[in-house]
């Protein structure tokens, strides 16, 4: 997974990086960190797994192959 991912899943949700720090329960500090930089997260593979399905559980689906990107499932009620 990638900063720029883990940026576009929140905006998707329109959670800020303090939404995700909450949800996640990682530090806010920590997450501030991760999407600094470029490219695959520098970071555990537990901290990483933590923030996906974080992710994942308010809607998030990362897509990852030949290419990557992420969607959201629809809200009821939502177009």
């Amino acid at each position: 997974m990638t900063s720029e991912m883990v940026r576009a899943a929140r905006m998707l949700l329109r959670w800020d990086q303090k939404d995700l720090a909450e949800a996640s329960g990682i530090a806010l500090s920590t997450i501030k960190r991760l999407e600094t930089k470029p490219g695959p997260l520098g970071a555990h593979g537990a901290t990483i797994q933590v923030l996906r399905l974080a992710l994942e559980k308010a809607g998030v689906t990362f897509i990852e192959g030949d290419t990557c990107g992420v969607q959201i499932a629809a809200v009821r009620g939502q177009r």
